[in-house]
């Protein structure tokens, strides 16, 4: 008796479930991977889509009174956005500034100045130096925030800020940060910090966010100066780590109006984990000036975006390549658009570069990548693997003019599940640093060969055939 009542209660749930997909479903192919998955798989099937296959733009997790305070929020800074000196024929000429304007609200912004930071030292370096000189507020957010050396240093330092009358505030995203104890909160929380974390592990509410990841970096100090990137705070940007060796990477210092759009991401996540409005609603700062002459556009998005921002973006670059487009990046795993965006650009003539780390921190997202490999590689894209450790950065650069740098990977997972943010910089200077850097790295990278590679053994081509299945979920 119990058996039928349970079978009709999973009965009309998965066709509850089988209509939610019928009428919000985008992607035919993806449609039916969920069909046959609810119906073949009993009970985890339907776990499984809760957990993974809800649309989060139809089904915000914010309720309606978070997206109208956020809405009313943007309006009231746009007039004061505006106001921020850009270049109008970059602004109205380029297809990726209008794009990223029309997805993230965030127009080009000039006057900024850009420092590059390659990999721990100099980015750690340069993030004390600016902490030291706060005065008035700072302002962290972080995927990876992890116990060791660097925190210890900074839990110093917030006690000497907090003492002088800093206001300090952090977020740290709820499962990237899951080795942050307890003990380590406390304390700083003992010592006057305000901290929060995105999404933690919550019962009830555990299969509808665990998928959905804060994976921005952001540092605000005084609303003068930025940093974002793809380093977290963890002691392996300095040590390196014992199987993958030394973490290389890229993070960026901004000075000028870009830092202001950065603090706007950071407050609407303070918004979102706090539900504390009186950022929102103080006095807007004053535009920071800078000595700098550098073009800057910030583009951020996340789940609950109708279209991916920064996912299209990606595509518009790859596009609108003319002489070459050079990209780094880890999780190479880049869905059916990308795809055909990067195998139509290099059979075009475009010179197409792949830059990716030959380790894996991750050996289900090792095989992924690699099951794009021959596709590419057949297709003229030039692919290398880069020995030395583990090449974390996420870095765009293209035809001397564009660069974009900040913490999106290239997979499915940064454009329709995380949170994530990025810095495009449209300057010849920058994007020709970047260039010279990218084809050191190739010199000592192993280039792959479509020959050599299409006859790899037939156990590796069904490995990353396995690990393709599940590159959604990477």
């Amino acid at each position: 008796m119990y058996w039928i009542i349970a079978l009709i209660l999973y009965l009309i749930i998965a066709i509850g479930m089988v209509i939610s997909l019928l009428v919000n479903g985008i992607k035919p192919a993806k449609t039916l991977a969920w069909l046959l998955t609810i119906f073949t798989i009993p009970v985890g099937g339907i776990l499984l889509y809760w957990m993974l296959g809800r649309n989060r733009r139809k089904y915000s997790w914010k309720d309606l009174q978070e997206d109208r305070a956020i809405t009313a929020y943007l309006e009231r800074l746009e007039a004061e956005r505006n106001k921020a000196v850009f270049e109008p024929n970059v602004r109205l000429s380029n297809k990726v500034a209008r794009l990223i304007a029309k997805n993230s609200g965030f127009i080009p912004t000039s006057q900024n100045e850009v420092v590059l930071l390659k990999d721990g030292k100099a980015t750690f370096d340069a993030i004390f130096e600016a902490l030291e000189a706060a005065n008035s507020y700072i302002y962290l957010l972080y995927y990876i925030f992890e116990e060791g050396e660097l925190a210890e240093r900074l839990m110093t330092l917030f006690e000497e800020k907090v003492a002088q009358g800093v206001k300090i505030k952090i977020i740290y995203d709820g499962v990237g940060s899951y080795t942050l104890s307890k003990k380590y909160i406390k304390n700083l929380k003992s010592i006057g910090v305000e901290v929060y974390p995105f999404l933690p592990f919550k019962f009830g509410r555990f299969l509808a966010s665990i998928n959905y990841r804060n994976h921005r970096k952001i540092i605000i100090v005084d609303g003068k100066v930025a940093f974002t990137g793809g380093i977290n705070i963890s002691d392996k940007y300095l040590k390196g780590d014992l199987v993958l060796g030394k973490w290389h990477d890229m993070h960026l210092q901004l000075k000028g109006p870009s830092v202001l759009d950065l603090q706007v991401v950071f407050i609407i996540d303070w918004f979102l984990v706090s539900g504390d409005t009186s950022e929102m609603e103080t006095k807007l700062p004053a535009i920071p000036k800078a000595k700098g002459n550098k073009l800057v556009q910030i583009i951020y998005g996340g789940p609950d975006d109708y279209f991916s921002p920064i996912g299209q973006a990606y595509f518009s670059m790859i596009n609108n390549a003319k002489e070459y487009i050079y990209i780094t990046n880890p999780y190479l795993i880049p869905g059916t658009a990308i795809l055909k965006a990067l195998e139509v650009a290099a059979n075009s003539g475009i010179d197409v570069r792949l830059l990716v780390s030959a380790q894996a921190d991750s050996t289900l997202v090792k095989w992924s990548v690699q099951s794009y490999f021959e596709s590419l590689l057949k297709a003229g894209v030039k692919i290398y693997l880069f020995p030395d450790g583990f090449l974390h950065s996420k870095i765009i650069v293209s035809d001397n003019k564009l660069v974009s740098i900040g913490t999106a990977n290239m997979d499915i997972r940064s454009f329709e599940q995380n949170y994530e943010v990025n810095a495009v910089v449209y300057d010849e200077y920058i994007a020709t640093l970047l260039k010279n850097d990218f084809l050191n790295d190739v010199e000592h990278s192993i280039q792959l060969n479509y020959e050599t590679f299409k006859d790899r053994p037939y156990f590796d081509k069904l490995k990353e055939g396995f690990a393709k299945v599940f590159s959604p979920l990477l």
